[in-house]
This record gives C-alpha cells, sequence and structure tokens, in this order.
C-alpha cells in the first residue's frame, strides 16, 4: 500500500505552499495597484464587502482548526494539510481585510452573517452559523481529542467546512464584478476543492491503517 505521507505530493508540501503564498501576496498588491477605476468601490452593504467580512470569519475558524490539527494531529499527513490550510487561510484573511481598509469600510459589520446573499437567512445553520461552520461544542471535542479520533475528526469537520465555503464562493461570483473579489474568490474554490478532494483521500488511507 502507497503511504500517503511519504509520497510528492506531501513531502513537496511545504515548499510548494511558501511558492503559493508568495504569488498570493504577490498578485494581491499587483491588482490593488492596478485596479481600474471604472470597476468603483463597493459599498458598505455590496456582496463584495459582505462577502469579504463573512469569509474571514468563515476562514479564521478554518485557522483555528488547522492549528489544532498541525500540533495534535496524530497522522503526519494530517498535521501537514492541516498546517497549509491554517497559513493559506490567515493569508486570504490578510488579502480581504486590507480590502475593506482600502474600501473605507469597517471590517466587522452589524449586518446579520450572509445577509449579503440571496436567501442568505436559508443557508444559516444552528442559529447564525455559516454554511459548514462548526459548532462551540464540536470545536471544544476537536480540542480534546487524541490520537485517531482527532485525524478522524479534523478530516471530517475540515471537508464540511470548505463545502461550505464553497458555497459562499458560488454566491458571491454571481453576485459581484469586482475583479479582486472574483480573483480571490476563484482561487480559494479550486484549492479548496483540492483540498477536498486531498482529505477524502486520506479519510481512505488513513482508515486502513
Amino acid at each position: 500500500m502507497t503511504d500517503v505521507g511519504n509520497s510528492p505530493r506531501f513531502s513537496t508540501r511545504g515548499l510548494a505552499l511558501s511558492v503559493a503564498l508568495a504569488l498570493l501576496v504577490g498578485l494581491a498588491i499587483g491588482f490593488g495597484v492596478t485596479r481600474l477605476a471604472s470597476a468603483g468601490t463597493p459599498a458598505d452593504d455590496s456582496a463584495a464587502a459582505g462577502f469579504a467580512r463573512d469569509m474571514s470569519t468563515h476562514h479564521a475558524q478554518a485557522v483555528a482548526m488547522g492549528m489544532l490539527a498541525a500540533k495534535r494531529g496524530n497522522a503526519h499527513e494530517v498535521r501537514i494539510i492541516g498546517e497549509d490550510i491554517a497559513l493559506t487561510q490567515q493569508a486570504q484573511i490578510g488579502i480581504m481585510s486590507q480590502w475593506l481598509r482600502d474600501w473605507g469600510l469597517n471590517i466587522n459589520s452589524d449586518a446579520k452573517p450572509m445577509a449579503w446573499m440571496p436567501d442568505g437567512d436559508k443557508a444559516l445553520t444552528n442559529g447564525n452559523l455559516m454554511p459548514g461552520m462548526a459548532t462551540a461544542q464540536e470545536m471544544t471535542a476537536l480540542e480534546n481529542a487524541t490520537g485517531k479520533d482527532a485525524d478522524r475528526l479534523f478530516l471530517e469537520m475540515m471537508i464540511k467546512h470548505h463545502l461550505g465555503g464553497v458555497h459562499m464562493v458560488d454566491a458571491v461570483l454571481t453576485q459581484t464584478d469586482d475583479p479582486d473579489v472574483l480573483w480571490l474568490a476563484k482561487g480559494m474554490k479550486a484549492r479548496q476543492q483540492l483540498e477536498i478532494s486531498e482529505m477524502q483521500q486520506l479519510q481512505t488511507t488513513l482508515a486502513k491503517r
């Protein structure tokens, strides 16, 4: 049986992540410098602003989950992918926060989560949780999990979290023509779909150990 942890994909993942993050930051700066004046500045109640705020909150939970996996994961592959997700999504939070500052908008808002999305109320779960987000009880369970149970729970929760994030991305892609938002949202979707596939494969691999 091939050990995913020793495969080239996972052994070179750290280098690939460093390159990807450098490109992410560089492209973000480039988009900011070359932003077309005709694109205008998103309003406070726009889908672009709402997405930036809500996805930052969504990402923050993924960062917390990823760091837990990086520090306490039982399998090497789980620790690696947890760290990758945490670093990537923290960088994306920084980009979205900078957008809001550039647009002259507050990073936080009193608006209800998903208010920018048509029928956004229907997307909320367990009160005001955005799609895919874990409850406080689920986060506590992840914090307390150990060994193989920690790996299993992390993968289950992060796959669900990513699926919810992709749902939010699909929504904003139909509601904004802002070039920066479109660029980052498309990148988020592609990366998270890849990570979902990797985590599903990892579930299968770890179940055989």
